[in-house]
């Protein structure tokens, strides 16, 4: 089982580095759909936290590395923060707690962002990076990301009911 969680983990990286390109192709923009947190979200589901922790954490910085998006200066720190905290409270909560889909995203989804914010927080007044500010950060991402979040909210637990469905397991969407 562990080949197959590194393949899906590593295809689900691909994932959140391609998406996000396509957007950026037609003019998409990636603050708006949040198009890399899907993937990231889905290995903590599917893979556990340990595994979508990685993903999360793999995810912005191969993409910063191979197309300049996030930026490596200020965003990726903070992206790097909040998806890894995605795909290990997402994969925890529904995996090891029990809590269902719904709730384990959304609760996931607060704690990723607040990890966010704390980021640009410590960025801003430990770093002196003067130009971040940790209470329009939260807003903006709120504000701007709206769309994205609802898409989240919509297709992730609509997905892994499909795939909870076609794999023949009554609630179980992990490859345990």
């Amino acid at each position: 089982m562990k080949t197959k969680k590194i393949v899906l983990g590593g295809f689900l990286v691909g994932l959140g580095v391609l998406i996000p390109m396509i957007f950026h192709m037609v003019n998409m923009g990636g603050p708006v759909f949040l198009p890399m947190h899907i993937p990231v979200l889905l290995a903590g589901f599917l893979l556990g936290g340990e595994y979508g922790f990685l993903v999360g954490l793999i995810t912005p910085i191969i993409s910063s590395i191979i197309t300049g998006m996030p930026p490596m200066i200020p965003v990726l720190p903070i992206m790097v923060v909040e998806l890894s905290l995605y795909g290990l409270i997402s994969g925890i909560l529904f995996n090891r707690v029990k809590l269902n889909t719904l709730m384990s995203l959304i609760l996931s989804m607060i704690c990723g962002r607040a990890g966010g914010f704390l980021t640009v927080y410590i960025m801003a007044n430990a770093l002196g990076f003067k130009k971040l500010n940790p209470m329009i950060w939260i807003k903006t991402g709120l504000v701007t990301g709206l769309p994205g979040i609802v898409i989240q909210l919509i297709f992730i637990p609509t997905l892994l009911h499909i795939l909870s469905k076609s794999l023949k397991k009554d609630s179980v969407y992990s490859l345990k």
